[in-house]
């Protein structure tokens, strides 16, 4: 059996997709000229303004801008909370949203967007009335989605 340079090509072209897994950045803009972003997952601390890459799915993190007045887990500041994953059916990609539910409480402008993926999605809170921020539980509508593979996130401060 003969194979073509074609064909060649082609199989290593799979085999490489295959081997070349997922992968998620999380780059922090802090315009506010003060503060320290903060990167959390179950109550680690993975980033404290670097960049963040998560080598396969990133589930269930907040980023806040550390003022001196915020908790662990984001208490008494605006949070964003974020899951980015690449969709394995219809709707299961990430999603990222703003969340202003007590104990949490408005401390400085965020807000946040994808990239690679999703470009310009991703909403801002300007203040403590913000609409595009969760206030109560049942504010499912400020979510926002992506279905994109590879998806990164920019959050921003004071942006």
């Amino acid at each position: 059996m003969q194979f073509s340079l074609a064909t060649a090509v082609v199989a290593l072209s799979a085999l490489v997709g295959t081997v070349v897994g997922e992968s998620h950045t999380i780059h922090f803009d802090n315009r506010c000229g003060r503060g320290t972003p903060m990167l959390v997952q179950s109550g680690k601390v993975l980033s404290k303004g670097a960049d963040f890459t998560a080598n396969g799915p990133f589930k269930a993190a907040i980023a806040y801008l550390q003022t001196g007045n915020c908790g662990l887990n984001g208490d008494g500041c605006t949070i964003v909370e974020t899951t980015l994953v690449n969709p394995t059916t219809a709707g299961s990609g990430s999603s990222t949203d703003i969340s202003l539910i007590p104990p949490l409480a408005f401390n400085v402008k965020s807000g946040f967007y994808y990239k690679n993926g999703c470009d310009g999605s991703g909403a801002q809170c300007d203040s403590e009335q913000c609409t595009t921020a969760f206030h109560k539980p049942d504010d499912t509508q400020v979510q926002v989605g992506c279905q994109a593979d590879n998806v990164n996130l920019v959050i921003t401060f004071c942006g």
